[in-house]
């Protein structure tokens, strides 16, 4: 590894999100909170999920693949970000910084994939109601799956091994509160306009690749809801979905902006990221469970199960 070139480098800096103390303890208390919620609702997603007969649907399957990203995604990151804000050095190993750039873009990257598969469930569902159970089969749910972990694991893999490649000299301080591979071009001796380059395809393919399948989806979908007589229907129809949407357009609005922009160090920067990575594996649970009549139903049987 070009890293293992420069003995003097042995671990970055970061900066953080604050130097002050009352603020630093006031965000320790922030995210601490926004971890215990993300950990709490994806972990009961998957319970409630696995548990009750009635979701054992291939919407679910996909949301329960989708909960276990959000844990990892959020466990990628939190805990070390709180283990800073309580540290006066808020330091990195190149081992670690290695870890954390793989596995952001291996969680972000299934999460955009399940997306995609599951904007094709609910145009298989609206669309083709009578077929769905031919279309959406268990072996083409299980593949979908596991073309989603495969294709992430695979683009996370060729970003790591350019991240390897970077030679860094004597600066070693990230101004982040992560160690992302954007975030790392600054501290960089050598010439990184391949990586940059590599990166931002690998961004606009699998972030296209992704998201183009979902906009064909919904066009379908609006479509055939528009075509629905009753309000009722329509309302129904749409309903099915809008978590899904709601879903879609945290992590790309949020994915788009904090890798297709070019890194400024500011705080927009910091506040996109926090989004892309805390925030939205915590709201996701709540949006599935909260605007979803059958999640809502299928907790309190499971909460029925287990406590009476």
């Amino acid at each position: 590894m070009a890293w293992s070139n420069h003995s003097s480098i042995t671990e970055f800096v970061l900066t953080g999100l604050s130097d002050d103390p009352l603020i630093q303890a006031l965000l320790f208390t922030l995210f601490l909170g926004i971890y215990i919620l993300t950990m709490t609702g994806n972990l009961m997603m998957l319970l409630v999920i696995g548990a009750d007969s009635h979701l054992h649907t291939p919407m679910y399957y996909f949301l329960s693949n989708l909960s276990f990203v959000d844990l990892c995604f959020s466990t990628v990151t939190v805990p070390k970000l709180l283990k800073d804000l309580l540290s006066v050095k808020k330091s990195i190993s190149i081992e670690g910084c290695l870890a954390q750039v793989f596995f952001v873009f291996f969680s972000s990257g299934t999460e955009a994939c399940l997306l995609s598969v599951m904007a094709y469930d609910r145009y298989a569902a609206i669309c083709h109601p009578l077929l769905y159970g031919q279309v959406m089969r268990n072996e083409l749910c299980v593949r979908l799956v596991l073309v989603s972990w495969g294709v992430a694991s695979l683009n996370a893999t060729i970003i790591v091994l350019l991240a390897v490649n970077l030679d860094f000299c004597e600066a070693q301080t990230i101004h982040h509160y992560t160690c992302e591979l954007p975030a790392l071009f600054p501290l960089s001796c050598s010439d990184i306009s391949i990586t940059v380059d590599v990166l931002l395809c690998s961004s606009l393919l699998h972030g296209l690749g992704t998201f183009i399948p979902i906009f064909f989806s919904y066009a379908r979908i609006v479509s055939a809801i528009l075509s629905i007589s009753s309000t009722t229907g329509r309302s129904k129809a749409f309903s099915t979905c809008s978590s899904h949407l709601a879903a879609v357009t945290l992590f790309f609005g949020s994915g788009f902006l904090c890798y297709l922009m070019p890194p400024s160090g500011s705080s927009l920067d910091l506040l996109l990221s926090l989004q892309y990575s805390a925030v939205t594996p915590m709201l996701n649970p709540l949006i599935y469970s909260l605007k979803n009549k059958e999640v809502k139903a299928a907790v309190k049987r499971t909460l029925r199960k287990y406590l009476l």
